[in-house]
């Protein structure tokens, strides 16, 4: 544990404590089910989340600017959104090409014309946050779909305040337990015209057999709401309903854990069986409030993501408190050349892709890798953004009996309803392979509880 951490006087006695305890640690995350598919992994197997039981700290004055920053940027998106989908003020003033919206593959014509109920449309942001060696923090990218990871923040929680109660008997540590209530709140903030009676929400989840169904049932157990799928709904008087064995049963808020695409085949994917059909038509007519609500994914396009800069100043008149990396944008014919001819030291990602997937690492990639991506830019070169490889911040793994630095980022998640909130802390996702930058769950990275200091802890002992 770092001197900076705020909690000097226990690093040794706490990584003495630590090297004692990660085959329990290990069992408890089993036994509570915590688990996630891991990419080339067998089909059906699934496998514990790595969990680096070393926690990650950051100082109260750190967090502040964090959480002012993505506050900032998740009311920003929000603007936009309501923008393209209805105005398109910010196309015509000439902030925002009209090219990119054209050919965003998250952009859905359907979508066009709505406002959704309170005029929300990201109620769940997993933002991700890095650092680099000089300590400045940058937005690496927004995930406004279906953003997952939270239940692995609180579950990693529980695990630590059992492992070491004797941490946070000192209240150093700011909670996260919360977060189900809030999402709660925002959830039934959404809910049509209030009848007097309590919303019904369900926790919508594409099933058993998909990586974060996990998540899906921990939180609608945390909430106390209902888990369903699609073949547990349907569309009755213009209402969607839940089958219960006593009959139908309205629902008025479904948080969706699943993608635009699949959720009415009557618009979307015919051939979906995850969805209901006559949905999209019940969310029109503001029947039911969805979360996130459907065409969000337009603002996770890796190339609109570079605008958002310029989206804080046009809609809040405010500079950014939050950088984004810099960023090449491959459908520039300049910025096309550069990637080119720079590819052996940049990251380049495709606009569409999450997870990691898709991606190419320059100065780890091969000279075949390399040749093969060129083509792939040349070929889409909308499809594709590049960014200088950043020297990434570590912070000490637990690696059988010693301390090693491994490369972090940070997943905080942001919930927005009548006001903005943004959860303490959050996922600090690890590489855990030596000098590797790819810290995705479904890449086979890890996590770390995260340690957000209150105000007066900065110079406490534990």
């Amino acid at each position: 544990m770092p001197a900076s951490c705020g909690l000097p006087a226990c690093r040794q006695h706490y990584f003495w404590i630590a090297r004692q305890r990660p085959a329990a640690a290990e069992r408890a995350l089993f036994d509570t089910g915590i688990t996630f598919n891991v990419a080339g992994a067998q089909e059906g197997i699934e496998r514990i989340i790595p969990f680096d039981i070393i926690p990650r700290i950051i100082s109260a004055k750190d967090w502040q600017r964090i959480e002012r920053g993505l506050k900032q940027r998740v009311i920003t998106l929000n603007h936009f959104i309501q923008d393209v989908y209805n105005d398109q003020r910010i196309v015509r003033d000439g902030v925002f090409p009209a090219e990119v919206l054209a050919t965003s593959k998250g952009f859905l014509k359907a979508c066009v014309g709505l406002t959704p109920p309170k005029g929300i449309w990201c109620h769940v942001t997993g933002s991700d946050v890095v650092r680099d060696e000089q300590g400045q923090f940058y937005v690496l990218e927004d995930n406004l779909r279906v953003p997952s990871g939270v239940s692995y923040v609180l579950s990693s929680r529980d695990l630590m305040k059992r492992t070491f109660p004797e941490v946070f008997s000192r209240g150093v540590v700011r909670p996260v337990d919360d977060y189900p209530d809030r999402l709660s709140e925002v959830l039934q903030y959404i809910a049509p015209a209030p009848t007097g009676e309590r919303p019904v929400v369900g926790v919508w989840t594409p099933g058993i057999s998909n990586s974060a169904y996990y998540e899906h049932s921990f939180l609608a157990q945390q909430m106390g709401v209902e888990l369903v799928e699609g073949s547990d709904l349907v569309i009755s008087k213009g209402e969607v309903c839940m089958k219960t064995t006593a009959g139908l049963q309205r629902i008025d808020v479904l948080y969706r854990r699943l993608n635009d695409e699949y959720i009415d085949p009557q618009v979307f994917l015919p051939e979906s069986r995850l969805g209901v059909p006559g949905l999209m038509q019940a969310y029109r007519d503001g029947r039911v409030g969805l979360a996130n609500a459907p065409g969000t994914g337009v603002a996770d396009d890796k190339v609109v993501y570079a605008y958002v800069p310029d989206m804080i100043r046009y809609y809040l008149g405010e500079e950014p408190i939050l950088a984004n990396v810099p960023t090449y944008l491959c459908f520039k014919k300049e910025d096309l050349q550069y990637t080119l001819d720079n590819l052996e030291s940049l990251v380049v990602k495709p606009a569409h892709e999450s997870g990691g997937y898709g991606m190419l690492v320059g100065p780890a990639a091969t000279r075949q890798e390399h040749a093969e991506f060129r083509d792939r830019l040349r070929a889409d070169p909308r499809n594709y953004v590049a960014q200088p490889t950043l020297s990434l911040s570590r912070v000490p793994v637990l690696v059988e009996d010693r301390l090693e630095g491994r490369h972090v980022d940070l997943r905080p998640f942001t919930l927005l309803g009548e006001d903005a909130y943004v959860m303490p802390g959050g996922l600090t996702r690890v590489a855990l392979k030596k000098g590797s930058l790819v810290v995705n769950s479904s890449q086979g990275g890890g996590s770390k509880d995260t340690w957000v200091l209150t105000g007066d802890s900065e110079d406490e002992t534990c």
